[in-house]
């Protein structure tokens, strides 16, 4: 090694020992709930099953283990077993619903649905839903939400009314940047009157808030990592067996009933299921946290405070920061938020969400998203208050620096 690269590798080294000697404490669960003993207790049994789609002993170990998940996550939601199809997660769920082949049931309402030619999507939906459709692009209208982030029903009925070809709507129950909870019911009705379906991204509400098909939902998208079980487990569910796919998005063996082709993941669905099974409760924590950031910063803006969020997210900005800076900043003080999604590549990028919501540049390019879980405990708000502290007061003394 060169000498540079011998004092680059010694620098390195230093900040590693320094980021270890941190007490972490974990503030991303938007990003990824860290998993359950529960759930990992299940993965490791899971790993010594058989294939599922076998008929000998090792085969059937398996089939039970998935359809004991399969029941666990239904009564998560309310649902079914029989309506429950597995995924690799959240991204190919909604890949798999959205789509003009998802044919619906016939009642006093709607009329059995020979095929659903257009596509709704709220402004502010996760990327997987915004580019993750199989709808043609001249069939796909991004419908407004107002400046709570609340989609605008007016606008919606505007859309559903300027066709006779049947609609389907995507919309979050909860969006997983502010928090912010749709009128789902709402949204529903007014679906339904129109004779169209309405798929709902419940990847960051399961676990989290009450989730049930009340809501008037056809369709839940979930996922596993979000409430503490493994990565790469995630789920469809229907909201009746009249609901069907007549083109999966993955073709094979019939597993799945024919809607998801492949030899299921036996670990990461029973760890789905052990998740699910916990319901884990959220600490009522989401107030403390608010008071420290506008105890720290008086300026920060919290975004959704007037509408119902959900009980673990907080999204907030301090006017005229970077949200880079005071993330990296964060991070060596041995706290971990995220700007927004974490769906991005790791980039640091102005919220697409924030964006729709009218809200102004110079706080877009600042927001931060602080979410907790179940294994958040009160000290942590105290770590996240003193380091925010400390991190302000090095922001306004370079700040006086630089007017000097």
């Amino acid at each position: 090694l060169s000498n540079k690269e011998r004092f680059a590798l010694h620098g390195l080294v230093k900040v590693v020992r320094f980021m270890s000697q941190l007490r972490r404490v974990y503030l991303d669960y938007n990003a990824s709930a860290p998993l359950h003993s529960a759930a990992a207790e299940a993965i490791l049994q899971a790993l010594q099953l058989g294939n599922p789609s076998s008929v000998h002993f090792e085969g059937r170990a398996a089939r039970a283990a998935i359809e004991k998940a399969r029941a666990q996550v239904a009564a998560l939601v309310g649902g079914e077993a029989k309506n429950v199809i597995f995924t690799s997660g959240g991204t190919e769920a909604a890949a798999t619903a959205l789509t003009p082949a998802l044919r619906g049931p016939s009642d006093a309402n709607r009329v059995a649905h020979a095929g659903l030619s257009r596509l709704g999507i709220a402004a502010v939906e996760h990327a997987c839903i915004l580019n993750g459709h199989r709808f043609a692009p001249e069939t796909v209208t991004v419908l407004p939400v107002d400046t709570r982030g609340l989609i605008d029903i007016d606008a919606l009925k505007l859309w559903l009314a300027g066709s006779s070809d049947r609609p389907i709507v995507a919309l979050q129950y909860a969006n997983n940047e502010t928090g912010v909870i749709q009128p789902v019911r709402d949204v529903a009705d007014v679906v339904h009157a129109a004779g169209g379906l309405l798929v709902c991204d419940a990847v960051q509400a399961a676990g989290k808030v009450p989730l049930t098909f009340a809501c008037g939902a056809d369709v839940l998208l979930l996922s596993a990592h979000k409430f503490g079980g493994p990565k790469g487990g995630g789920a469809l569910v229907l909201a009746s067996d009249g609901l069907q796919l007549t083109a999966p998005l993955l073709r094979g063996g019939g597993q799945e009933k024919g809607q998801r082709g492949g030899t299921q993941n036996v670990a990461a669905i029973v760890g789905f299921g052990a998740a699910a099974a916990k319901h884990l409760e959220i600490p009522q924590l989401r107030e403390d946290f608010e008071r420290a950031i506008l105890h720290c910063a008086p300026e920060a803006v919290i975004f959704g405070q007037n509408v119902e969020r959900l009980p673990n997210t907080i999204c907030f900005a301090v006017p005229d920061t970077s949200a880079e800076t005071l993330l990296i900043s964060f991070d060596m003080e041995g706290i971990a938020l995220s700007s927004g999604s974490a769906c991005s590549s790791g980039k640091v990028s102005a919220s697409h969400v924030l964006k729709a919501m009218a809200v102004p540049e110079n706080l877009t390019r600042a927001a931060l998203r602080l979410s907790f879980g179940w294994g958040t405990a009160p000290e942590d708000v105290s770590a996240f208050a003193v380091a925010f502290t400390k991190i302000m007061a090095k922001n306004r003394a370079r700040k006086q620096i630089h007017a000097a």
